[in-house]
């Protein structure tokens, strides 16, 4: 299973391909369109795994209100 910094190091590198691309006059369209959904997918990815991770640390902490958590953590996920 790949680290957070794994992911991150992934979207990176698929930004950085995208913006060359995107610089390319002779780009091909539909590979930058799939290359963009690749990242919004690993991005996506990413954010589960820390929401995952950061959702048992935050409730598990006696000084955070967990009610306020509770609230961030659903909205994040409505979005």
């Amino acid at each position: 299973m790949k680290t957070s910094e794994q992911r991150i190091n992934n979207i990176i590198g698929q930004l950085e391909g995208a913006k060359r691309m995107m610089s390319d006059k002779n780009r091909d369209c539909f590979a930058l369109i799939i290359q963009l959904k690749a990242i919004r997918s690993a991005t996506s990815s990413l954010m589960e795994n820390v929401i995952t991770k950061e959702f048992d640390y935050c409730l598990l902490d006696p000084k955070k209100d967990k009610e306020k958590i509770f609230k961030f953590f659903n909205e994040i996920i409505k979005k």
